[in-house]
Parts: structure tokens; C-alpha cells; sequence
């Protein structure tokens, strides 16, 4: 058979026309794209452009070939994308994302997400393609920005104020060419919730956009030819702060608050309505290194409370040594009430003297905490702290049991001129627990006589007492014990009601027995050590206070009599009992029956410290 036929297409023909048509595809895809696109050469070299990317840089597409594809997009300014980017280029990375800003040569700036991806082997090089992102970054923005700022009064909000102040403790931010300190206002308004009870929200909020403007200039003014001027937020209700970075010292954050109160003190016109508020300011500076955003608002929080504290309307720079007075306080409350089971008490016993004839008549007793690390410590230091937590119904247990089982021991020793034990008991005592009870099982399980038993109460807690304190002491009284007041004449000072309680002793404070005027010279250096200046209108309050008690049925004992001269006067006018330093100071149980023996010659002489 003759004639010719054609085989088959042989299969390099095929594949070259596969490839071809492949090609002319992806250049026509390349070019229509919408997309800014590029090819690069392993050396970053840009081969060709489309359309999209030349209207990027406005410039015709062949123009932007052999520029350097790095350059065009800014890969270079971050160390971690250009490493990222070489890796791709060398084929030893998969693919490059990330966003820039770039700027076009008409001025125009654009926020571009960059991808830069492999292209086939054969082509020796990457796709690099820009997509505008701009609308995106700028929503993103805004939503940022609300979710920053406070809307009330535009202010930067408590979450960009921490984070401000945490990239400013980071020691990268400090530790080239500023002072590395950093200082804060931390202030809140006074009597702004009144405003804000009484008007409403609306006017409230209207208040704190007027306040937060004044705070802008304040801040404006004391950034003026400094780095940066201090940031102003708003944390929260009336709260707000001002966070100075590199400080350069106290003395700049003074004056920034004396400026702050100044321009909040200052009335607020609002729509006709005149309104005043105050601010009260703590004020903290500072080295960065070492502090923490914890730390810090902490130091901060304490100062603001503190100037709130001391009288609201002014500014108080944060005390290292007050702080540590306030941390020790709170040390001792929270160890207070295993203090008294652990067996960390003890009393000591001061004198009670007759004024007449020297001869010690009872003590009283004082606690004692002898604390494992403060060592040991007086009432002053954790007395209130056990009346705000209830432990002191604890403690007066413990005090009153301990009193009265020492004071029967020495009732057994001395049963011709026995001791009364006086006991001090505060007002919570009366309202937490039982104290008649406590009083009568005390006195039965101890045997001691109620007739040697006096409970000292404050003047301000005994004044004006009715319903439960009132029944606990008249039941009290009618049981044969000792009623006091402690501290006269410094509280209510009501006369007339003091006579319609069970009260048989009165204890003039120490204050009106400092004040005497020292007569004569009696020779001892302890006397002109103590003088003070004369003032005899004490005197005459004394002795008037003295006359009126013994006219109601009432015992008077003067608190602090340190000298001679002192118990001199006060026998003169007819003070019965006298307690202090003259005649011994609180001292441990076993030394009182050393004092038992001891009379004050003339009634002028130290009975003297055993």
C-alpha cells in the first residue's frame, strides 16, 4: 500500500506548545491584573511590571524595570522582613507577607500589604504583588482609636494609658539619652459625685469634658520646650492622670499639680450653670529601672489617698517612710488575731498614787504586743487596728482575765492594803460582746473582790451613750465594779448628762497637767526639763472640773504627772489620784509590791522606778 500519512506529534512539540500558550496566558493575566504586580530577579532586580504597579509609583511599567524591588516597598527599613525577604529570594522560604506604609511620588501615602512568593523554577525569581490596603488600616485605625480613647472626654483611656506607661518602664525607652525616670499625677475630683447625684449623668459628663480640656492645657503648657508634653487619661469616673516621661525631678512634677489645681479649682461655666469642684492629686516620681506599672499605680493610689486624707484640695508627693509605716500597719492587722492566741501579749502595770499621802492605791493595765519582728510594740500601734477588725473583743478578753488574776495574787499577798486593777475597755467591747457577762464569769473564775476592779472607758465613748452601753454599765456599777472615764475633758465635755451615769472616777488628760504653771524651784533638773510655757487658765479649768466632780460623788485622777512640782498643785486643788512618770512608769508585774512600801515624803517625792 502506497501513500503517506502523518504519525503522531511528537511529545517536545506538544510540550512547547503547552508552554506557550501557558506563557501567553499568564502575561496576559500578568498585564490586565488589577493587582500591582512584579517580576524579581534573584537579585531583587525588577524584570517586569504591570499596569497596576506602575500606576502605584506613577510610572509607565517599563520604566520601573531594573529598580531595585526593595527600595519600591520599603523591605529594607525592618531588620526582620529584609532577612525574610532574602530567605524567599534564595528559595529557602515559601513566601513574604507584610504591610507598609509607602509613600508615592505625588505625596500621596498608602498602607500596601506586600507578598512576595516563589515563582517556578524555571523562571529564576519571585512574584512580588502590592495590594492598597489603606481603607482597611484606616477602619482598623479608627476602631482602635475608639477603643483607646474615652468617649466622654477623648482622653486616652485606662488600656492606653497602661499601655503607654509599660512601653515607657521597658528599658529599651530609657536607656538611651533620657533621664530614665518617670513621674505621675494620679488625681480625682472632690465633690464631683455630689454634682453628679444631685444634676445627672449629663451635667456630670459635661463637667469632665471641661475638665479633661483644662488638663490638656495644663499638659500642653508643661510640655512646652520639653520632648513631649505629659499624657493626659482618663482611668475611670472622676479619675484621671498624667504620666510624665524622663522626668527630670519632683520639682517638675510639683509644678505640674500646682498647675493642675489651679486650673480645676478654677468655676466651670456650663450652659449658665457656675460649678466648682476641687482635685485632690498624688503625686509619684521616680527612676524607671525597676519599677513596675503595678508598682507604681499602687505608690500612686496611696499618695492620692493620702492627700484625700489630709484635707482633699491639694497635692502630696509620695513618703518611701510613710508608706512603710502604712505597710507595717497592715502587716500588724493581719496578724493581730493569731497574735492573742500564740501568747504575744503582756501587761504592765502603772501606778495609781494618792495625792495626799503617796501611798499607791491600784494600777493600771497596759497591753503590751511583743510582736517577733516589730519587736515590742505600745496600745498606740495596734489598739485601733484591733477595734476595726473585732479582735479587740478578743484581746479585752484576754487583758480583763490576765488584770484580774494578777491582781488577786497580789490581794493574797497583801491582803491589809490590797491593789485595784484598773482595766481599759473600748466601746466595741460593749456592743460585740457580752461584757457584764464577761466581767462577772472573770471575776468568779479569778475570785477577785469587784470592788477591786475599775473599767476605764473614753469620755467620747461613755458621752451620749444610751440603750445597750448604758444598761452594760449601770449593770456593771450595781455589781460593785468601778466605773472610769479616761481622757476627760479633751471629748464631748457634757456635764450636764455625766451626772445621770454610773460613773465613779474621773481622768483628767494629760494635756491640762502638762499646761501647769511650774512655781518655785524644787531643785531637780527633771522639773525645768518638763516646763513648759505658763498657762493658768489650765489650772483654773482643773480645779473647776475637779470641785464639780467631787460635788456629783465623783474621784478625779490626773494622767501624766511627770514632776514635783505638778503633783505639788495638783494636791493643792484637791486632786485625789495621781499617775505618771513621777511615781513609776508602767512596769512588768512582779516589780509593783516593790512600790507597795514606798511614800512620797511631804507628798512631793518620787515614789521612784524599782
Amino acid at each position: 500500500m502506497s501513500g503517506t500519512s502523518e504519525g503522531p506529534t511528537p511529545a517536545a512539540d506538544l510540550d512547547r506548545s503547552a508552554v506557550t500558550e501557558s506563557d501567553t496566558i499568564y502575561r496576559s493575566v500578568f498585564t490586565a491584573a488589577a493587582l500591582a504586580m512584579a517580576v524579581v530577579d534573584r537579585d531583587g532586580l525588577v524584570v517586569r511590571a504591570n499596569d497596576g504597579f506602575g500606576a502605584l509609583f506613577c510610572q509607565a511599567p517599563d520604566a520601573l524595570a531594573g529598580r531595585v524591588a526593595a527600595d519600591l516597598v520599603d523591605l529594607a527599613s525592618d531588620p526582620r522582613t529584609w532577612q525574610a525577604y532574602h530567605e524567599v529570594l534564595g528559595g529557602r522560604e515559601a513566601r513574604l507577607r507584610c504591610t507598609r506604609r509607602l509613600k508615592r511620588p505625588d505625596g500621596q501615602a498608602v498602607w500596601a500589604q506586600i507578598t512576595v512568593t516563589p515563582l517556578p523554577a524555571e523562571s529564576g525569581g519571585v512574584l512580588l504583588s502590592v495590594t492598597d490596603v489603606s481603607a482597611s488600616h484606616e477602619l482598623q485605625a479608627r476602631l482602635r482609636h475608639s477603643q483607646m480613647h474615652d468617649p466622654v472626654t477623648r482622653l486616652p483611656n485606662r488600656t492606653l494609658f497602661f499601655e503607654r506607661l509599660t512601653t515607657a518602664l521597658d528599658a529599651d525607652s530609657y536607656g538611651d539619652g533620657g533621664t530614665g525616670r518617670i513621674g505621675l499625677c494620679y488625681l480625682d475630683l472632690d465633690g464631683f459625685k455630689a454634682i453628679n447625684d444631685t444634676l445627672g449623668h449629663r451635667v456630670g459628663d459635661r463637667l469632665l469634658a471641661a475638665v479633661a480640656e483644662r488638663l490638656r492645657r495644663c499638659a500642653e503648657e508643661a510640655g512646652h520646650a520639653r520632648p513631649a508634653a505629659p499624657l493626659v487619661a482618663r482611668l475611670g469616673g472622676d479619675e484621671f492622670a498624667l504620666l510624665v516621661e524622663d522626668s527630670t525631678g519632683t520639682e517638675q512634677l510639683a509644678d505640674l499639680a500646682e498647675s493642675v489645681l489651679k486650673a480645676v479649682q478654677a468655676p466651670f461655666d456650663l450652659d449658665g450653670r457656675r460649678l466648682s469642684v476641687s482635685a485632690s492629686i498624688g503625686v509619684v516620681e521616680r527612676l524607671g529601672a525597676g519599677t513596675t506599672p503595678t508598682a507604681l499605680m499602687q505608690a500612686a493610689d496611696t499618695t492620692l489617698y493620702w492627700a484625700k486624707a489630709d484635707g482633699m484640695a491639694r497635692w502630696t508627693l509620695f513618703d518611701p517612710e510613710r508608706n512603710a509605716h502604712r505597710m507595717t500597719r497592715q502587716a500588724l492587722a493581719s496578724t493581730l488575731r493569731p497574735a492573742v492566741e500564740r501568747g504575744e501579749f503582756v501587761l504592765e502595770y502603772q501606778p495609781l498614787v494618792g495625792m495626799a499621802d503617796g501611798r499607791v492605791r491600784g494600777v493600771e493595765a497596759l497591753v503590751r504586743w511583743h510582736h517577733p519582728e516589730f519587736g515590742v510594740l505600745a496600745p498606740n500601734r495596734f489598739i485601733q487596728l484591733a477595734e476595726e477588725d473585732g479582735s479587740i473583743v478578743q484581746l479585752g478578753r484576754w487583758v480583763l482575765r490576765t488584770a484580774c488574776r494578777q491582781a488577786r495574787l497580789w490581794q493574797l499577798e497583801h491582803p491589809r492594803d490590797p491593789l485595784f486593777v484598773s482595766v481599759n475597755v473600748a466601746v466595741r467591747q460593749v456592743w460585740d460582746s457580752d461584757l457584764v457577762a464577761d466581767v462577772a464569769e472573770t471575776l468568779a473564775e479569778t475570785g477577785l473582790s469587784p470592788r477591786l476592779l475599775q473599767l476605764e472607758l473614753t469620755e467620747s465613748a461613755v458621752m451620749g451613750s444610751a440603750g445597750r452601753p448604758l444598761e452594760a454599765l449601770q449593770a456593771l456599777s450595781d455589781m460593785g465594779v468601778g466605773i472610769a472615764i479616761d481622757d476627760f475633758g479633751t471629748g464631748y465635755s457634757n456635764l450636764a448628762y455625766l451626772s445621770r451615769l454610773p460613773v465613779s472616777v474621773l481622768k483628767l488628760d494629760g494635756a491640762f497637767v502638762r499646761g501647769f504653771q511650774y512655781e518655785g524651784d524644787n531643785g531637780t533638773a527633771e522639773a525645768a526639763a518638763a516646763a513648759v510655757a505658763p498657762n493658768p487658765a489650765d489650772e483654773v479649768v482643773v480645779e473647776a472640773m475637779i470641785q464639780l466632780a467631787h460635788r456629783l460623788g465623783l474621784t478625779v485622777t490626773a494622767e501624766c504627772v511627770e514632776t514635783s512640782a505638778q503633783a505639788a498643785r495638783l494636791r493643792r486643788i484637791g486632786c485625789d489620784t495621781g499617775q505618771g512618770w513621777l511615781y513609776s512608769r508602767p512596769v512588768p508585774p512582779d516589780r509593783i509590791p516593790g512600790l507597795l512600801g514606798r511614800r512620797a515624803r511631804g507628798g512631793d517625792q518620787v515614789v521612784g522606778n524599782p
